[in-house]
């Protein structure tokens, strides 16, 4: 993993998450929504790896030891919540893994940041132990949810988070990025061959 200088196209996103970590005016949850391959899991990461760096602050280090717990997914204080059931996040996984667990302070972090990938599968029931805990969560709690469908989650949930819409990636900016990484590499490569796969990738960086 590395850092925000490497999440291309979401620029503004990153600025402004940035300056949160700067000002330490940083929101108890977040949603970022955007299509499948946005980078969308990958900022969350990043975010999350800032906020627990014992570095410089605003952006990780990643040579403290708190950014090498979470590049090597270890830390204690970052929560991944899993669901069994793969198209289904239900009110047990929140119970388990977020309700039962945020009123233990932060190992050794300032934060316990609890990151939910494919949030928009949440169950009816899971939303609402959610939103619970949203209402009034500790002050160390700090909650992320990567989202494609945003709109599936209800407004009692949004209206409680700050919200990030990733955009498309354009084909130019896309293309841009693979010229800088072929010369990085020492590859040579044609013009027209790094139109097309950025034209192919549809958007998404990770694809191209």
């Amino acid at each position: 993993m590395a850092g925000f200088q490497d999440i291309i196209g979401q620029e503004q996103i990153c600025e402004h998450l940035q300056t949160a970590l700067k000002l330490q005016k940083v929101s108890h949850a977040y949603i970022i929504n955007g299509e499948r391959n946005s980078g969308k899991k990958f900022i969350a990461r990043v975010f999350a790896m800032a906020l627990q760096c014992t570095g410089e602050g605003e952006k990780p280090c990643q040579v403290c030891r708190s950014c090498r717990q979470a590049l090597s997914e270890n830390h204690p204080d970052i929560i991944r919540i899993t669901h069994e059931k793969p198209n289904s996040i239900g009110v047990e996984d929140i119970r388990t893994q977020v309700n039962n667990d945020m009123g233990i302070k932060p190992y050794q972090g300032p934060y316990k940041v609890y990151l939910m990938e494919e949030a928009e599968k949440m169950t009816v029931q899971a939303q609402n132990a959610l939103l619970k805990t949203l209402e009034e969560p500790p002050e160390y709690v700090i909650f992320i949810l990567a989202t494609t469908e945003a709109h599936k989650i209800p407004i009692t949930i949004l209206s409680r988070c700050q919200r990030y819409d990733f955009h498309r990636i354009t084909a130019a900016t896309i293309k841009k990025q693979l010229s800088d990484l072929m010369e990085q590499e020492h590859v040579d490569t044609e013009d027209k061959a790094l139109e097309y796969v950025a034209r192919m990738a549809d958007g998404s960086m990770r694809d191209a």
